[in-house]
């Protein structure tokens, strides 16, 4: 099994303290401290000796240094520059382990599959809480080589992207990650994992790719406006809310009655495969 010599509260102490960083307020850190954690996420991940894995947020590089015994390939992308020494130490350590320093939101893929030798097809990851829902559609949307996600999120953002049509977490930004992937394992994480202990429960996620087929023409960006409108007021029927945000009634009423969807229903009830069939026929 795949372990970290960082997962645990000694030694994360040990090594902030010998870089100066353990009497700093970490912003929004909480170091992950427990190897059964990084055993289960290496399983789920299912890692090949040959791939190239993307992580975001390596913190010290707890999960990092378990990672890189199983990758060909680790590139890390990290926010904090003070923990910039601490990821040049372990690349001086392990020449499969590249990172760059800045926004992950903002590092182009170019620029990603440079430092990885080539396009990650891997990402995992413990994600910073308050931007993990974006940066998992964001790097399905532009990364078309990424073949699956394993990522540690807050719980909630699991739900959410765990949701199925009539769940009440199910929402737009479940219907657009549907456009590129599902969800095919999941553990939930306990804050006593971490130091210090979050305030909030987390889980981990796996996603498979599995692109929605699209007809013809039809982009994933006509697709994503018709469920952002479809649940712009989603309290409001599907008609109602997509009216109300740029579509022609007339052309809806067109396009419910060629897929055969209610405009009565309510966003939530819709599948990814029905906003694109909606999509397809407003387009």
């Amino acid at each position: 099994m795949t372990t970290s010599p960082l997962a645990s509260a000694t030694a994360t102490r040990d090594l902030l303290e010998a870089f100066g960083l353990a009497t700093k307020h970490r912003l929004g850190q909480n170091f992950l401290i427990d190897n059964h954690v990084i055993e289960r996420i290496c399983e789920l991940a299912g890692i090949r000796e040959d791939e190239h894995v993307l992580e975001v947020g390596p913190g010290i590089g707890t999960l990092t240094l378990a990672l890189l015994q199983e990758a060909a390939q680790v590139t890390s992308i990290e926010a904090d520059p003070e923990l910039e020494q601490v990821l040049w130490s372990h690349s001086v350590e392990h020449p499969n382990f590249a990172f760059i320093m800045g926004d992950a939101l903002k590092v182009a893929p170019e620029r990603i599959a440079e430092a990885s030798g080539e396009a990650p097809t891997v990402f995992v990851a413990n994600l910073p809480y308050n931007v993990a829902a974006t940066i998992i559609l964001q790097f399905f949307q532009t990364m078309p080589a990424l073949e699956r996600a394993v990522v540690m999120v807050q719980k909630e953002v699991a739900d959410r992207i765990s949701a199925v049509p009539g769940n009440k977490t199910y929402g737009g930004y479940t219907a657009k990650l549907g456009l590129y992937g599902h969800v095919t394992g999941r553990f939930e994480v306990p804050p006593r994992c971490f130091m210090p202990a979050p305030h909030v429960d987390s889980a981990v996620v796996r996603i498979e790719r599995a692109e929605a087929p699209l007809p013809a023409g039809l982009l994933p960006e006509d697709v994503a406006a018709a469920i952002d409108a479809a649940f712009a007021q989603r309290r409001k029927t599907i008609r109602n809310s997509m009216s109300s945000n740029g579509f022609a009634k007339d052309a809806l009423d067109a396009a419910f009655a060629a897929c055969g969807i209610a405009p009565t229903a309510r966003a939530e009830t819709l599948s990814t495969a029905d906003f694109v069939a909606l999509a397809a026929a407003l387009n």
